[in-house]
């Protein structure tokens, strides 16, 4: 394949110095190099994996000639084995353990989804209903304002009359005289005012 590779690209560059108009092979010649140079890789690297099989196989028969024997390395070879047989099989189980606490963490985030979506919706319930509330509310809180209004309004003005009659039985009762007194004569005034009638 080397051989085929090193004659295409030696042919190519010969058809690049003598036929420039020869672009159709030179394509040709390309990718055939390009191709060769893929299998070329291909093959390097099953040949690679084989090599890394034999090995294995190799290891492994003389693993078992080894612990034929029955001496104090096959012992430590077959207690190694063993402890790495029982490694594995607990790295398994932790596998198999934390795959469960995956699936039960995903469950959970499922539920945690669900309730958040559901608690959300929930949520824009209460508002609205608070909302409806309010408003119902406000449109009895208007009436009742006015009202309360209204009965304060009276009962300022009822106020309001018995302090001008007390202001007024005040001045009078001091017997001073209020008329040749601009700044009384203006109080005495107002407070001949009805409030009720404002």
């Amino acid at each position: 394949m080397k051989q085929q590779l090193m004659e295409y690209s030696a042919a190519v560059r010969t058809g690049q110095e003598s036929c420039p108009d020869h672009v159709v092979e030179e394509k040709f010649a390309d990718s055939a190099a390009k191709d060769l140079e893929k299998d070329l890789e291909e093959v390097k690297v099953s040949l690679e994996n084989k090599t890394l099989a034999l090995q294995r196989i190799q290891v492994m028969v003389a693993l078992r000639n080894k612990m034929k024997q029955n001496d104090n390395d096959s012992r430590l070879i077959m207690e190694t084995t063993k402890h790495i047989v029982t490694l594995s099989k607990t790295i398994i189980d932790y596998q198999q353990q934390v795959r469960e606490k995956e699936q039960k963490l995903i469950d959970i985030k499922r539920k945690r989804l669900s309730l958040k979506k559901a608690g959300g919706q929930k949520l824009l319930q209460i508002h609205t209903m608070m909302k409806k509330q309010k408003e119902e509310q406000a449109g009895m809180n208007v009436s009742t304002t006015l009202e309360k209004m209204r009965d304060n309004f009276q009962k300022e003005r009822h106020i309001t009359t018995i302090i001008q009659n007390v202001f007024q039985n005040i001045i009078i009762g001091s017997r001073v005289n209020w008329a040749e007194d601009p700044y009384l004569k203006a109080i005495v005034l107002q407070l001949e005012k009805n409030v009720c009638f404002l």
